[in-house]
């Protein structure tokens, strides 16, 4: 059997993966009021989440070795203040601490934004005892051949991230971008676990803080996004993201109106570009057929506003019915065709768990 640890430094690499990335240039937006129309951006969402459980260095040095411009991590933070990357705070579906016996009582119900959560929380943990947990799939009844990884990859933290960033931006010979999300900033704030703060510093102490860097900062959360425009000064540029429906938490406005022209308009005082949820982009049929395009990125660009969509996936659960190939949920469908289809509508790049077909797709334009 494999050395665990050589299987936790090399688990991500794939034999063909280097050739690939190394022929792929980086785009040049790098955001900005009025910038011009470039190349669209493929983000590795979580990584390469769709081969690879998700926010593990596997997965996102698998993501850049398929010629990923971005990757994305989801920020949380520790007991002890050290920012880690996961889906949620929440971290029994995404790694093994239900199996482990010496955590069993650290299990305990949260109300997360509202909402009553049980499970076990990453500021009950610090980096040291999260260090011993080992990440697992998510969605394992959709991905049963990423669950082949679970109990051998680490939680990492941010500063990894940006570490492998550094690494893998010279050893593939392009600059590789980072776009981190601060998660439910609101609830981490009223802990005394604030985000911002050592976010910002992360990046300052790595020389990404800086307009050009190739780092968005993005939140479903407009209160945190003015906060880290406003009282932080970050440079880097930021991106609102939007659910479908309801409203940021703790926040009277829903983001519908905020994705209105007039919403646009006043978000564009201080984020770069909106993350909306697809459907906003091409909503989907009482069929579950893709319909017609709103105006969504007509108004966000005439507001000077970048466009992002979330979140492309290969699996016929998640696409639209015309595009789905037999009757298996989990089997892959014609996914290349959706990401062309919303390609074409002008977005300014796309959130994916296959990052290599996002980037086939772009080629195809």
């Amino acid at each position: 059997m494999a050395d665990r640890r050589q299987v936790l430094r090399f688990g991500a690499v794939a034999a063909a993966a280097p050739a690939l990335a190394g022929a792929v240039s980086a785009p040049a937006w790098a955001g900005g009021h009025g910038a011009g129309r470039a190349r669209p951006l493929v983000v590795g969402h979580r990584g390469a989440s769709g081969y690879r459980p998700e926010h593990t260095l596997a997965s996102y040095e698998l993501a850049a070795r398929l010629g990923a411009d971005y990757l994305e991590p989801d920020l949380v933070i520790t007991k002890d203040g050290v920012l880690v990357c996961r889906h949620e705070p929440e971290i029994g579906g995404t790694t093994d601490v239900a199996a482990r016996p010496e955590f069993a009582s650290r299990r305990r119900t949260v109300i997360l934004d509202g909402v009553s959560v049980t499970g076990w929380w990453t500021q009950d943990f610090t980096l040291a005892e999260l260090k011993t947990l080992r990440a697992t799939e998510r969605i394992p009844a959709i991905r049963q051949q990423n669950t082949v990884y679970d109990g051998y990859f680490e939680v990492p933290t941010f500063q990894e991230v940006l570490d492998l960033r550094k690494r893998l931006s010279r050893e593939l010979g392009r600059d590789l971008g980072v776009f981190p999300e601060t998660k439910h900033p609101t609830f981490f704030r009223g802990i005394g676990l604030e985000l911002e703060t050592p976010l910002v510093r992360a990046l300052r102490r790595n020389g990404l803080d800086r307009r050009g860097a190739r780092v968005f900062v993005q939140s479903f959360e407009a209160a945190n996004l003015r906060d880290l425009a406003d009282r932080h000064r970050i440079e880097v540029p930021l991106v609102f993201l939007s659910s479908a429906a309801g409203t940021p938490f703790n926040d009277p406005r829903t983001y519908a109106d905020y994705l209105t022209p007039a919403g646009l308009k006043e978000l564009s005082t201080f984020v770069d570009g909106i993350g909306p949820e697809k459907g906003q982009i091409i909503p989907r049929t009482a069929d579950g057929t893709l319909g017609s395009p709103t105006r969504l990125v007509a108004d966000a660009h005439a507001a000077g506003l970048k466009v992002i969509p979330y979140t492309f996936r290969a699996e016929n659960s998640f696409l639209p019915a015309e595009l789905r190939v037999g009757a298996d949920a989990t089997a892959y469908g014609r996914s290349i065709d959706e990401q062309v289809t919303f390609l074409r509508t002008g977005i300014d790049g796309l959130f994916t768990d296959n990052p290599d077909i996002g980037v086939l797709a772009r080629s195809l334009l």
